[in-house]
């Protein structure tokens, strides 16, 4: 089938690459000239493993290709995916919906023939019924169907994710419409994974009521992970204990810094937002944002507190600051709050991250970056750990303690152990619910 994805941002250039790969003809488009040039010399604007290759071999293949022009990508498409930005609009904690609307009223000009129309980006509820009517208005004669298709990609494990997904979802008015999209997802389906086919506001509500529960999962373990450090109890082994239970699920009850990224911050605001404004106040969603952003700053004193009480002319030395491994989005990542703080309060910050230097410089006035973990520690007062990149899993602690001024650990996302860190000839060691 032909498909044309508008937005070449992490959601749309990998459902765009992945859908090459299925053997559909794929053209990405995006208004900005410099990411589509360099898309075309073959480089990849986002951090994304294996997505270079994948992208490479299906442009070779000749099914995928990038353009400007939204227009001739649009004529003749079975298919038009919206996947273009929908950050939260100021004020007032909101989806911004202005692009998703701009990209459906450009796309009505340009439709030929019969064309669902997709939307990818993650959006509130009735935003789909929206986007009809503003097609509809723009082109009166044109021949479509919407659908909404929210996507469920992990960053850092998006491929597998989109080749091997827990489900699939699909909103659809009509079985037209639902045959488009299943034709789409064939070689999924051919291999038994789950396509859920449901109306528009079903498949709406799907996405941002699974992004608020697993964000919910994550606060309520960091706040059980405070209870775990005044009562004496290990919140590994409350974790395990509660993730054998099948009912609960071992995912996401791992305790540390806090949530971030582009999807969790964002989506749990949308919720909180559409619930206020129909009465139904999502009052567990309101708590959990509001518990997330304290455990940022939770972790703000563990770390003071480690260096005497005071971050003023201590050098600190911190490993990671993407809001998790294996990306370059510096999205809502806990360190956006817990690093400035640490400079506000008059320390001296070196960074290390393997792919968080290029958003980061921007984002984090201030800090010296180095390329590896151990310059980063030398004459440390304290060393941080952030991020739980493998480059971090396995240092030699030895090593790290004998080059720091003050050898002090705080590791906030629980990789190492007290007993380990002392025997290294760490002084201090804490981590978080331990």
């Amino acid at each position: 089938m032909k498909i044309a994805m508008i937005g070449t941002g992490y959601v749309g250039l990998v459902s765009g690459v992945c859908f090459s790969d299925f053997g559909h003809e794929v053209v990405c488009v995006d208004k900005d000239p410099d990411k589509i040039a360099m898309l075309r010399r073959g480089e990849v604007p986002i951090y994304e493993p294996g997505l270079d290759d994948l992208m490479a071999r299906n442009v070779a293949a000749g099914r995928l290709s990038f353009s400007e022009d939204l227009g001739e990508a649009v004529a003749g498409a079975d298919a038009v995916f919206i996947a273009v930005g929908t950050p939260t609009r100021r004020g007032d904690g909101h989806a911004d919906l202005s692009y998703v609307f701009a990209a459906a009223e450009e796309i009505a000009g340009a439709l030929e023939g019969y064309t669902v129309v997709v939307t990818k980006s993650t959006v509130p509820v009735g935003t789909n019924r929206k986007v009809k009517q503003i097609i509809a208005k723009a082109n009166p004669q044109a021949e479509f169907d919407v659908a909404s298709n929210p996507e469920f990609l992990r960053e850092g494990a998006a491929i597998d994710d989109f080749m091997r997904p827990d489900r699939v979802v699909v909103g659809v008015q009509n079985d037209r419409a639902r045959e488009v999209l299943e034709e789409i997802y064939r070689p999924l389906y051919l291999r038994d994974f789950p396509i859920v086919t449901t109306d528009l506001e079903s498949a709406e509500m799907i996405k941002y009521a699974s992004n608020a529960f697993l964000a919910t999962k994550i606060t309520f373990i960091n706040e059980i992970a405070a209870l775990c450090e005044r009562v004496g109890a290990d919140i590994k082994q409350v974790s395990r204990g509660m993730g054998l239970d099948g009912r609960i699920g071992n995912k996401f009850l791992h305790a540390g810094p806090g949530y971030g990224g582009s999807c969790f911050p964002k989506d749990t605001r949308a919720l909180a937002r559409i619930g206020q404004e129909h009465a139904v106040p999502m009052q567990i969603t309101e708590t959990v944002i509001k518990v997330n952003d304290e455990v940022k700053w939770r972790m703000v004193e563990k770390v003071k507190d480690l260096c005497g009480g005071s971050f003023n002319g201590r050098t600190i030395a911190v490993l990671g600051v993407t809001f998790k491994p294996n990306t370059d989005d510096m999205r809502d990542a806990p360190s956006l709050t817990i690093v400035p703080a640490m400079i506000g309060g008059g320390a001296r910050v070196r960074v290390v991250d393997p792919q968080g230097r290029a958003e980061g410089e921007a984002l984090l006035p201030g800090v010296q970056w180095v390329d590896d973990p151990y310059r980063a520690a030398n004459k440390a007062d304290a060393l941080v750990i952030l991020t739980e990149w493998n480059e971090f899993r396995a240092l030699d602690l030895k090593r790290l303690a004998k080059k720091m001024a003050h050898p002090r650990m705080a590791d906030l996302r629980n990789i190492y152990s007290a007993k380990d860190a002392r025997r290294a000839g760490f002084e201090s060691y804490v981590a978080v619910g331990r």
